[in-house]
């Protein structure tokens, strides 16, 4: 897209790639665990700070993702390694009428 910044344009690559694979993907406001199977939620917050991507599986959270520069390479920064021992923040209650 015209205009966009880094961080907008790794986002809609990380959302087309993570739709591909089957994942439903929510805004941090819009959140509902029991849409599908696998969500990522889009800035989610952590007790180590807003994480760009949570995903749950079965409602469970499984992972995170952290979007970073092509330069940067995939190696673990301290921030992934603060969201592996973080929690969730503000989990959506599950409805015990369901």
């Amino acid at each position: 897209m015209i205009n966009q910044t880094p961080e907008q344009i790794a986002r809609d690559l990380i959302d087309k790639q993570l739709t591909a694979c089957g994942w439903l993907i929510q805004k941090k406001n819009q959140v509902n665990l029991h849409a599908g199977i696998g969500v990522a939620v889009r800035e989610y917050l952590t007790d180590a700070g807003v994480a760009d991507y949570v995903l749950f599986v079965d409602e469970k959270p499984v992972g995170v993702i952290e979007a970073k520069r092509e330069e940067e390479g995939h190696r673990l920064t301290i921030h992934e390694i603060q969201y592996m021992k973080s929690n969730p923040k503000d989990m959506p209650r599950q409805n015990s009428n369901t």
